[in-house]
């Protein structure tokens, strides 16, 4: 793949750290614009090239960041705007709520007293910790996260209208972020959510097909819209029927995702997405034909007790797969700290889906010591690029990783770039060089953007890792 440099932008500093980086046409307005939602609850954006507070939800948004020194994966994940936002002033966001703070799903457990559950791993020689359970979930739980539909009124004020759903969530961490985005194929919202935390997916949420965790769900805003507050939920089956009529599972085995692209092709589309890895590797996914099943489906079947069809489904795999690879428990070795010994912990379910998940795209490892490549920390942002203003990048799919390990003091993100093979299989990347110079703050490559017609890149850093270290994000346009 051929090597690219790029320039980067400046357009805002001195803003919380960037979730989410999109373009939409204000009602009455003629210019595309650039807005940009923060971590924290504010949603900004830029006209006339000054930057303008378009809403500001901090006071719903739970406090971030007390425990983990500052460190936090949830706040306002998502902003989408409905594709007839110009006309009907419709807006969507997910955030976590305010108030809800929970102690966990495992607080009590010999991992939960050695350190903070989030960093659970199973033990391959101790079948419980492979067969854990999610139980006392309305009291054994760490937050509530909502999805809602939201109107821009006549007079230029956002109003809420409804809530779509009330999710609750085990752990802080694998929310997902940039989590909301309309289909240009079936017009409905899609929401990509993580598998509820801690490591290794615990209590495999994300291939239970009841389980709204880990899974790639569609929404369709039109029908059934006179619903409001609906219940605090875990799984599909708790849903009111109304709800579960609007619901349809596009796929399964997701363990955390920075968002959902779609391309133009001829006339398909094909979606891009990403998996944030374990210990191992990060991995972007690529599908154009696939089989949504609606919620009605899974619920009927397991209530049956009966095998579903699910030739067309889409499953990443995780728990059970890491990208391309079995998942491995790794640990130091004392003796010779240069080693790694590494234990396939879900040896049935890699065996189990090694024939019915997808394979990635492309992936990229977190120790890596090839001259062209980066050892990576987390997948951050996957968009399509359809511009043809930096060479040699039309038609590929750009993505984000958070921090290089060999990064140096100051710590600074990676860009890279992948492209779809005419034999649709695996795929090299290729990283792009950037002519930026933070100087001595650190930079973390947090969200990744597009314009309406993907002819444009959107780049969000942060000089911290914590979301308490306030303003020090900026956000870029990637130039030629």
């Amino acid at each position: 793949m051929i090597k690219i440099k790029v320039g980067l932008r400046p357009i805002v500093n001195r803003i919380n750290l960037p979730t989410v980086l999109i373009t939409t046409i204000l009602p009455g307005d003629s210019i595309e614009r650039l807005f940009i939602a923060t971590q924290v609850g504010e949603i900004f954006y830029i006209g006339n090239g000054h930057i303008r507070t378009f809403l500001d939800i901090r006071p719903r948004i739970l406090k971030l960041g007390v425990s983990g020194g500052g460190y936090d994966e949830r706040g306002l994940l998502g902003l989408a705007f409905h594709p007839q936002f110009y006309f009907n002033g419709l807006f969507y966001l997910h955030y976590s709520v305010a108030g809800t703070q929970g102690p966990g799903a495992l607080p009590n457990s010999e991992t939960a007293r050695q350190g903070l559950p989030e960093f659970f791993k199973p033990n391959p020689c101790d079948p419980k910790t492979l067969n854990l359970k999610w139980i006392n979930r309305e009291t054994q739980y760490d937050h509530i996260d909502t999805v809602e539909e939201w109107i821009l009124q006549s007079n230029g004020q956002p109003q809420k209208r409804r809530t779509l759903l009330n999710l609750r969530r085990p752990f802080f961490n694998h929310n997902g972020v940039n989590s909301l985005n309309f289909s240009p194929e079936t017009g409905k919202l899609v929401l990509t959510t993580g598998d509820g935390g801690s490591g290794y997916d615990p209590f495999n949420l994300s291939q239970d097909d009841l389980e709204i965790a880990g899974k790639i769900i569609e929404i369709d805003v039109g029908k059934n819209t006179y619903i409001n507050n609906p219940p605090i939920v875990t799984r599909f089956n708790e849903l009111p029927a109304p709800i579960q009529e609007t619901l349809t599972v596009i796929a399964k085995g997701v363990r955390n995702i920075p968002g959902i692209s779609f391309q133009r092709f001829y006339n398909q589309y094909i979606k891009y997405v990403g998996n944030v890895g374990q210990d191992l590797v990060e991995s972007i996914f690529s599908f154009a034909q696939y089989k949504p099943i609606p919620v009605t489906q899974l619920i009927q079947a397991s209530f049956m007790n009966s095998e579903l069809n699910k030739e067309g489904f889409i499953n990443f795999g995780w728990r059970g797969w890491e990208g391309a690879f079995p998942t491995p428990i790794i640990r130091g070795c004392t003796e010779n700290p240069t080693l790694d010994e590494k234990t396939i912990a879900y040896y049935n379910e890699a065996v189990t889906l090694s024939g019915s998940r997808l394979q990635p795209l492309t992936s990229y490892f977190h120790q890596d010591t090839r001259p062209d490549k980066f050892a990576g920390t987390a997948l951050t942002g996957v968009q399509a690029y359809l511009g043809n203003r930096i060479s040699g990048l039309t038609g590929s799919v750009v993505f984000t990783d958070f921090a290089r390990k060999e990064s140096g003091p100051q710590v600074r993100g990676a860009l890279a770039y992948t492209r779809v093979r005419p034999d649709g299989k695996q795929n090299d990347f290729s990283v792009i060089q950037t002519d930026y110079d933070f100087g001595n703050q650190s930079a973390y490559y947090a969200s990744l953007g597009t314009n309406l017609n993907q002819t444009r890149l959107y780049l969000g850093v942060y000089g911290s890792m914590n979301v308490t270290d306030l303003n020090q994000g900026r956000v870029f346009e990637i130039v030629p």
